[in-house]
């Protein structure tokens, strides 16, 4: 089991580094999204890009999984991040299904591929019975995501100060 170094048909997964910050922060630039992930979206964005990845190099030691760099096979372009994230949800320990892509990416199959290749690494490896995507409830991009790779809404929460849908795995 590699969780930092997977494939997919257009996509190469890989442990993120520091030197990734300063792409990173590209995602911030014109995405109206932001607010769908909790961010203050007045923050300085290599200040959120830096915690971020910060954040995620923690993970790494701490739970063995957490976002990963996402690369475009065909232009080596740092396209986004996907991971299997821990998460204490309503006093359960729950396996999330995560991702994220720079604008320029989205609306090109990206985050379907991701949340793919994720969820078979995570049932192959028996991480986990069951994954879930916690989404906010305004997010019909990320819905339709997670429609399109068979999980079914299983209940609404409030997370990070959102109204959130959460779709689980069947």
């Amino acid at each position: 089991m590699d969780y930092f170094n997977q494939e997919s048909e257009r996509l190469i997964f890989r442990a993120l580094t520091k030197k990734d910050i300063e792409s990173w922060v590209e995602f911030f630039d014109n995405n109206n999204m932001l607010s769908y992930i909790g961010l203050d979206i007045n923050s300085d964005p290599l200040k959120i890009a830096t915690e971020w990845i910060e954040k995620q190099l923690e993970r790494y030691e701490s739970d063995g999984f957490g976002h990963l760099a996402v690369i475009e096979k065909e232009s080596g372009d740092f396209i986004g991040m996907g991971g299997i994230l821990t998460r204490e949800l309503l006093d359960n320990k729950e396996f999330e299904i995560a991702y994220s892509l720079k604008p320029n990416y989205w609306n090109l199959g990206y985050g379907t591929e991701i949340a793919q290749k994720l969820y078979g690494f995570g049932k192959k490896n028996n991480i986990s019975s069951s994954f879930i995507s916690i989404i906010d409830n305004r997010n019909s991009a990320s819905i339709n995501v997670a429609l399109k790779n068979n999980m079914k809404f299983d209940f609404e929460t409030q997370f990070i100060g959102l109204n959130v849908n959460v779709y689980r795995t069947i």
